[in-house]
């Protein structure tokens, strides 16, 4: 997984010449819903929803991946399978490292807006 990098800034760089104006609007949305996300992983997991856990995770890493956040992309991936294996006990660690890397990604696309 480490080969993965944190951020493809030429996938980025890409997606913001195809936005455009949008750009900053789709980067905005992003990080509130990844946000939010996270949110409602540890959410599933209080309640010992492994679905809601799988679904949830299952969106984040198609957003991530979209994105250009491969890395989050893959712990979104692991977090995935932890639900729908409904191995909500080794949950917690995954959503610890996604939340790690989605702050770095964060502060990262943040230089991105104008």
């Amino acid at each position: 997984m480490n080969d993965k990098p944190h951020l493809d800034e030429e996938a980025l760089t890409e997606l913001q010449d195809v936005m455009e104006d949008e750009f900053d609007v789709l980067i905005e949305t992003y990080l509130k819903d990844s946000s939010d996300r996270i949110s409602h992983l540890r959410s599933a997991i209080g309640s010992a929803d492994p679905d809601a856990f799988a679904r949830t995770a299952h969106s984040f890493k198609g957003s991530s991946i979209n994105i250009g956040a491969p890395m989050l992309g893959e712990l979104c991936l692991r977090a995935e399978e932890a639900g729908k294996d409904n191995r909500l006990d080794e949950a917690s660690d995954v959503v610890d490292a996604i939340e790690v890397e989605f702050q770095r990604i964060e502060q990262t696309l943040k230089r991105f807006l104008a």
